[in-house]
């Protein structure tokens, strides 16, 4: 993932590189073939130039970056609102969604939903996926905007198209309680399993639930019983609880072939076991 604002510093003349690269059928406005020759010339010897102030910038931000979570973890909000806002106001995403959790939280800045709103919209605009997930969860919260249930579903799901397994949990959700969108258990598991294939806990206790009560799938207390434990092991405390519950009224036989799954799902798929939880 790119986080660094691309806009070059000749960005405002693209229009003219594209024009140069391309002439119009009729020859260049005003322009003779001797000074349209030299202009192209001057301006392939400038290129290089701009595509070394470029590289020459990334170090500088990720040091900004790097500064500003040192400081966040040391709990200097202070100092990482100064860094961070520094980068957001110059464009660049992951702090802008990093400033919007600040105002969403107050840390380093009194707590402030609309100024949330704005940083994450900015940043979401400009496609980062946790940025998107968390406008949306101010739009389905009603935080610092109307309450959006629509709007909530638009950018939940540019999120979760991402692969934001936050997003995709939450679309569910969404989809489950018929908010901004038509109840559809369909898409519930289909969005769960997504986000619970990545390790997400919550996402595979919702998906264990819809095999426990056959809700969009067929009932089924072996792959119910599998999910509850993955999720378990993932730190998740309901669904420790859940797997007690549906291992009462199991066989010996259905708990061994459910204890069989969970090691053959997680050999299948070692992501389904979150280590940075």
């Amino acid at each position: 993932m790119c986080w660094f604002n691309m806009k070059s510093p000749f960005h405002a003349n693209e229009t003219q590189v594209i024009y140069m690269a391309n002439p119009p059928l009729h020859g260049w406005p005003n322009y003779s073939k001797i000074e349209e020759i030299e202009g192209l010339k001057k301006m392939k010897r400038l290129i290089p130039v701009f595509l070394m102030l470029i590289l020459v910038s990334l170090p500088v931000y990720a040091d900004n970056l790097d500064d500003g979570l040192d400081a966040h973890d040391r709990k200097d909000y202070k100092v990482t609102f100064e860094k961070y806002k520094l980068l957001a106001e110059q464009g660049n995403a992951i702090a802008q969604n990093f400033l919007g959790t600040m105002y969403l939280k107050g840390e380093g800045v009194p707590q402030d939903y609309i100024g949330a709103v704005k940083w994450y919209t900015l940043s979401a605009e400009q496609g980062l996926a946790p940025a998107q997930n968390n406008l949306g969860w101010m739009y389905a919260n009603g935080k610092g905007v109307l309450k959006d249930d629509k709007e909530a579903v638009k950018w939940y799901r540019k999120a979760a198209d991402q692969g934001d397994a936050k997003a995709q949990w939450s679309l569910g959700l969404m989809y489950r309680k018929s908010e901004g969108v038509e109840q559809d258990i369909k898409e519930v598991v289909k969005w769960c399993r997504k986000a619970a294939e990545q390790g997400f806990a919550s996402a595979q206790l919702s998906l264990g639930v819809r095999y426990d009560f056959g809700q969009g799938v067929s009932e089924d207390d072996v792959t119910a019983y599998a999910w509850y434990k993955i999720a378990a092991a993932n730190g998740h405390a309901k669904s420790r609880e859940n797997k007690g519950l549906i291992a009462e009224d199991m066989t010996p036989d259905q708990i061994a072939k459910a204890e069989a799954l969970v090691k053959e799902m997680i050999k299948k798929n070692p992501k389904l076991i979150n280590k940075n939880r």
